[in-house]
């Protein structure tokens, strides 16, 4: 059974940094795209950072810049470093682990960042 665990939210101010993560147990990791998702309230989830099993990132607009995506498949992890956080990146973060061809798709519980000004 596929499990995804993300750690690391918190509360910061605007300007600082925050790095999360999620430790995923039950797939073989190495052979899924992984992907960090955000939800605000009120609002759809959305991507913010996806890295492929190849090592291909890509990014939101929004974040591009700032927030850096990164996997160790030895310790079946994907990172999320965020620096200059702002109130708008406020959200809850899940983790989304993808397998588009045998049409797998994996989600965590989630974890909260909030932004203050």
């Amino acid at each position: 059974q596929p499990l995804l665990v993300e750690s690391g939210g918190g509360l910061v101010q605007a300007g600082e940094s925050l790095n999360i993560s999620c430790v995923v147990s039950g797939i073989t990791f190495r052979t899924y795209d992984m992907a960090w998702y955000r939800q605000a309230p009120g609002t759809q989830r959305e991507l913010a950072a996806q890295i492929t099993r190849d090592g291909t990132t890509n990014y939101a607009d929004s974040v591009k810049g700032r927030f850096t995506i990164s996997r160790d498949n030895a310790k079946n992890t994907v990172f999320l470093q965020m620096n200059d956080l702002k109130p708008e990146d406020t959200a809850v973060y899940y983790c989304n682990a993808k397998y588009t061809i045998l049409a797998k798709n994996h989600w965590g519980q989630g974890t909260q960042v909030t932004v203050s000004s």
